[in-house]
Parts: C-alpha cells; structure tokens; sequence
C-alpha cells in the first residue's frame, strides 16, 4: 500500500473521493498560466491556423489515452508508484516515482516564479522575497491532504479564473481595439527537415506534458469505481483538455495580439494582466497559480515520499516531507530554472512519454490475455526487482529521443518527442510477447 499522506491508497468507498469532489479536485489544473502561454507561443512560431490544429490533436489524442489510464486507476485504485511495479519491477518502479515527483516539483517551481513575477511586477521588491512568500502560503494548503483542501479550494476559485480571463479579454479589446490579427497570423510553411509543419510541432510541444497522465492515474485511483462512466468522459475527458487546452490557448493568443508589447513568455503574459488590470490583473493570476500548485504541490510532495521510503526505507512524518519538499522548491526558485522551460519539456517528452506507452500496452496485453491486475497493497516482495521489458523499453526508448532532441538538428525535437513512444511500446509489447511464446512452448 502507498505510504504517502497527500495521495493514500484507496481501497474501499469510505476512503474514497465523491464525484464531484474529485473533479473540483483535477479542475485545479485547468488554470495553469503555462497553458495560456504555450498556446501563444506555439501561435506565434507556427502561425495561429497550425497552432490550432495541433491543439486540437491534442486534445483528442489526451482524452482518448486518459480515458484508458483513469479508467485503469479507478477500477483497481493504483497510483502510478504502484503501478509502475508491474511495468518496471520494483526497482524500475523507484526511478519513475523519482521522475514524476521531480517533475512536478519543476511545474510548482515555474508556476510558482510565474506568480512571483506578479507580484513583484505590482509591488516591488526583491524576487526572493516573493518566491518565499509564494511558498510559505501554498504549504499549508496542501499539508492536510488533497482529499480534504483542494476540492473545496478549486471549486471556490474556479469561477474567479474563468471570470477574470473574460475581464481581461472584454478589457483588452476595448482598451487596444478588436481585430481578427490573432486568428490571421501566420508565418512562412515549415518542413519537417525545418522542424514543421506547424501543427505536428505544436503536438509534440504539447506532448512533453504527458506528465499530465501520470497526474490523472494518482488522481483517478482516488475516484470510486462506479463513477467510472462520468471521470472518463467529463472529469478526465475531452471537456477538460477543451478548456484546459482550448480555451486557454484561445485566450492567450488574444492577448499577445491585442495588448501592445505583451510576449508569449513563461512571465509575458503574467505580466501583461497585471499591466493591463492592475490589482484585479494580479488576483487572477493569484487566483491561476494557487489552483494549479496546491495540485503541483501535492503529488510532488507525496511521490517524493514515496520514493524517499522505499528507496532508502526512511519513515518520517508527514510535516517533515512537506517542509522538504517546499524546501527544495523555494532553493530551485533561486536558480534560472524557468529559463529552461522548452528543454525541460522536451526531455521530460521522452521519459515519460516512453511510459505513458508502455502503461497503455501493459494494459492493452493484460485484457487481450485476461490476466490479473497486481493490487497495490501487495508489498513490494511480491513484485520482480526488474520487469526486464519495462526497463528495457523504457531506457531504450528515451535515451534515442533524448539524443534526437540534443541533437541540434531542426528536425531532432520533433522526431524525438514523436519516435520515444512508438518505440517504447513496441520494444514492450515485443518482449512481452517473446517471452510468452517461450512459456508457452516450454510448458508444452
């Protein structure tokens, strides 16, 4: 069973979230300030029409492959630490809680500097002091556990963003004027050698946060197993990416084309809305980035314990974790880390992506040959220390698109991010099917 306090195994409906208390809970990530940003960056270097047409092969391709994963979870209540022990064996299972909490840790790290930037961008002051201050009140939001903050929290913010974003909108448009420049803009056609076309460079973009599937398995496995129907398609669905991706790059790239001087930066758009709206600029994103990190936060935090006491089998209090992990995210707030965002994104795009693969085929094999689904209370005696398919297609898979990537050539991102899941999945499902088929014969 999962020892973390944020994100505890549910194993029966008592200790389980209701309906609509998990979707106000996952809805918290729906008001990430990246999300706006991103979309107008990628509007920006690929021209609005393609940027828009990648969006939306985002948004299919993510409700499709979450429908699957957040379906796994709630039926069998496995978090992705407990999950991964049948795809890695125990040991690989330790380096993918490491990956998916220091990852999070990252998102807290830049959404936090984000809102940071805000704040100083309307008060003054030294960085480092908004930094502490953005971390010293996000804490305490997320010490009692998801199950009983972040609900509530999300729910009472949720209007305040979405109404904020359409202030900002109607405010822009008639401070600066309404044209059509954001749906027209466009820039000179992109090979694939050149590192287009633009649509299949904003759908990669968009798939180095595929960290995002494995924030719905650890929130799924919180859900009730008869509420399965609706978190598959409302909850962890299509409708979420729609307004999480959708509308957000909608409005974000009406705001870098109607505000004069406003960039599609990690802090631009921050900035934009408190220049523009002052205060009232500055609660939504307030408003934006404490949604987004009380989720950050969270499986940060509770993936690093995890890791912490099954790796060197060290059992400390759940304060202690709490106050090490905002520790170690107020010391990266220090360093240039949003500086890194894109490279980030795009490693991040081969190691997990090359899970998020092999999860959807480890799944895909089990029902087409109906075995049993390892229950996450077993203990981690009861798993291999290495699942030599698991780790073989995973290390295989990303270290080729780490190197496309870091290759330098214009096309290398692209392909990277692309090739890393295909690979990984068939490297998986051959092994896999391999060693059937010697089982197989050698029973007969």
């Amino acid at each position: 069973m999962s020892s973390t306090e944020a994100l505890p195994q549910a194993t029966s409906n008592s200790t389980r979230m209701s309906r609509g208390s998990l979707t106000m809970a996952w809805y918290g990530l729906v008001s990430a300030m990246f999300f706006v940003y991103i979309g107008a960056a990628l509007a920006q270097a690929y021209g609005t029409r393609d940027a828009l047409i990648g969006l939306s092969l985002t948004i299919l391709s993510y409700g499709l492959i979450n429908r699957v994963l957040a379906g796994y979870a709630l039926r069998n209540g496995l978090t992705v630490a407990q999950f991964s022990r049948s795809l890695l064996g125990r040991t690989g299972a330790l380096l993918a809680t490491m990956i998916f909490a220091a990852t999070a840790i990252y998102y807290a790290v830049f959404e936090g500097a984000i809102l940071a930037f805000a704040f100083q961008a309307q008060f003054g002051g030294p960085m480092a002091l908004w930094y502490a201050v953005v971390v010293l009140y996000t804490l305490p939001l997320v010490a009692g556990g998801i199950q009983r903050w972040l609900d509530k929290i999300n729910g009472w913010l949720l209007p305040v963003y979405w109404g904020g974003l359409i202030v900002a909108v109607i405010w822009a448009g008639t401070a600066h004027g309404f044209s059509d420049n954001w749906l027209t803009h466009s820039v000179p056609a992109l090979g694939f050698a050149d590192g287009g076309p633009g649509w299949l460079g904003t759908f990669a973009a968009f798939m180095g946060v595929w960290i995002l599937m494995m924030y719905t398995m650890d929130f799924a496995a919180l859900g009730r197993p008869q509420d399965e129907k609706f978190h598959k398609t409302y909850t962890f669905g299509w409708l979420f990416y729609v307004l999480a991706f959708g509308a957000n790059a909608l409005i974000g790239i009406f705001l870098t084309f109607t505000i004069p001087g406003l960039e599609a930066t990690e802090t631009g758009v921050a900035g934009g809305l408190v220049s523009l709206m002052g205060l009232f600029g500055l609660l939504v994103v307030f408003v934006s980035q404490t949604r987004i990190n009380t989720a950050n936060y969270a499986l940060g935090i509770s993936n690093l314990r995890e890791f912490g006491e099954r790796a060197f089998n060290v059992k400390l209090p759940g304060i202690v974790w709490n106050l090490l992990g905002a520790g170690i995210i107020f010391l990266l707030m220090l360093l240039p880390v949003v500086q890194y965002l894109l490279v980030a994104l795009s490693w991040q795009g081969a190691l997990v992506t090359g899970w998020v693969a092999i999860a959807l085929t480890h799944i895909a094999l089990d029902q087409r040959s109906s075995g049993p689904v390892e229950g996450g209370w077993l203990p981690d005696s009861s798993y291999p220390k290495v699942n030599a398919a698991g780790v073989a297609a995973w290390s295989v898979s990303a270290a080729i698109g780490i190197g496309l990537i870091q290759s330098g050539l214009a096309w290398g991102p692209t392909a990277g991010t692309l090739v890393t899941p295909l690979l990984a999945a068939a490297i998986y499902a051959g092994i896999r099917l391999w060693s059937r088929s010697r089982t197989l014969q050698a029973q007969g």
